[in-house]
């Protein structure tokens, strides 16, 4: 039998709209069936809509003062970075020195710190509105798997689609990472066609999707570049994810290495397309943004991590003038220190105020890229929008707190412009992972307890 959820009483539902522009409604009703959204209306119009359908709801979510929208869509993380935060950042370190620092620590990683650490985080994001996550695992020290992070996220009950990244450019070849974190490169595409094969899911609506993600320009070799571009298209929806163009030292080493910019060069190995997303791209002049837009490419914008590290400030609205794919990111814990992705909205509109005018990136344009906008860098058709049909991913963040007090006259720009909240309803995929606040899937008490455990014990080691 179909399993069908109602959410009703909804103060302001609002959703960007594939065709463009915004759906918002007021006294509006959602109900889904099994996996996808069945219908999205206002009070009368759902009662003569159930009047045909006749439906019996298994469960049914209050949304009386709430704000509904579809949910957020993070683009790029490390969920592993959550065992090291504000370890170098409270400092303050810029990439590449913050990396020094850190790759000795992320080498005693374990099977069991990868998985804890991903269930942790993964928690943090449902927790903040998100329904769908990537991830980008690029170290594997002491017999780690990306079946470690994934078994974490089918215990979340979040929409997945993780990277199995990879180094193999260490110090002595003249790369970024120590010798000892990077792998040997035949063994990292055999592992590829690994997991694609064991977990990859190309269907509609689909929980588990995985891509490729060599990790840098500074710590893999251009032939694994290309080839793992080669093995990604041998596969459907299988697609490509790097960091690139993030701080004024990769621009350098690039060009000293390979005397090319890190889009040209990421190009010219066949690293541009529909079936491309790049994280950061901080410093793209306006010649590379026009190239991204040329080639349909992706890019994931990180502005908490980009703040932190001193990286700079990616060109997001010159990339949306130009209609490249944008979407939004937490990046790693560690760097950022933080997994909200409401807060990243929020962060990625003040940054492109600060950096051009007050009216550079307004709220709606914010939680679209968090929306609409992670699904098109995603490459997917069946999330980020409220519409009969797509995936019946679901939030809803109350207004009648504390937070939100006095900001009712625009309650779809509020969750930006005030200080962000948790949800207090989320589904995915048609179950309900977050009810009135609290967390469903498994108690989060025990589960902190033992990530600090391990955090310990891999910082003080």
């Amino acid at each position: 039998m179909p399993k069908h959820l109602l959410i009703k009483n909804i103060q302001l539902l609002a959703t960007p709209l594939p065709e463009g522009g915004w759906l918002e409604l007021s006294g509006a009703v959602l109900a889904t069936e099994d996996d996808q959204i069945r219908f999205v209306g206002t009070d009368a119009e759902f009662e003569i809509w159930q009047t045909e359908a006749q439906l019996q709801f298994d469960k049914t979510l209050n949304a009386a003062n709430c704000v509904v929208i579809p949910g957020l869509v993070n683009t790029h993380h490390h969920l592993y970075q959550s065992l090291t935060r504000a370890v170098g950042t409270s400092g303050g370190l810029a990439l590449f020195d913050w990396l020094k620092r850190l790759y000795p620590i992320w080498g005693r990683l374990t099977p069991e710190a990868v998985y804890v650490s991903a269930k942790l985080a993964l928690a943090e994001l449902v927790m903040s509105g998100c329904t769908t996550s990537s991830d980008h695992l690029y170290m594997f020290p002491n017999g780690s798997r990306l079946d470690d992070e994934i078994a974490a996220a089918r215990e979340v009950g979040i929409r997945f689609q993780p990277t199995r990244g990879s180094m193999s450019l260490g110090e002595s070849r003249g790369g970024l990472p120590p010798d000892d974190l990077v792998e040997n490169e035949a063994d990292i595409l055999k592992d590829c066609v690994r997991v694609i094969e064991t977990f990859h899911d190309s269907q509609p609506r689909a929980m588990l999707r995985v891509g490729l993600a060599p990790c840098s320009p500074f710590s893999v070799s251009a032939e694994l570049m290309r080839e793992s571009a080669e093995l990604a298209r041998c596969y459907q929806e299988v697609r490509l994810h790097t960091h690139l163009a993030e701080t004024k030292d990769e621009i350098n080493f690039c060009l000293e290495r390979f005397g090319k910019r890190p889009v040209a060069y990421a190009e010219s190995l066949g690293w541009t397309g529909p079936d491309v997303w790049f994280a950061h791209v901080v410093h793209a002049d306006n010649a590379e943004v026009r190239r991204l837009a040329e080639t349909c490419s992706g890019v994931c914008h990180c502005p908490s991590s980009n703040m932190i590290l001193a990286s700079g400030i990616a060109p997001v609205r010159n990339m949306l003038d130009k209609r490249v794919r944008v979407g939004l990111g937490v990046d790693g814990s560690a760097s950022s220190d933080a997994g909200h992705l409401l807060a990243e909205a929020r962060q990625a509109m003040l940054l492109q105020r600060v950096q051009a005018r007050a009216d550079a990136l307004s709220a709606r344009e914010a939680l679209q890229l968090a929306t609409l906008g992670g699904a098109a860098v995603l490459g997917r058709d069946d999330i980020g929008s409220l519409v009969v049909g797509r995936a019946a991913d679901v939030v809803a963040y109350r207004l009648d707190d504390l937070a939100h007090a006095g900001a009712l006259s625009a309650p779809l720009g509020a969750l930006l412009t005030c200080q962000p909240q948790n949800v207090k309803h989320s589904v995915i995929n048609g179950e309900v992972v977050v009810e009135d606040g609290a967390f469903l899937p498994f108690e989060l008490g025990p589960l902190i307890e033992i990530h600090n455990r391990l955090s310990r014990a891999i910082i003080e080691s």
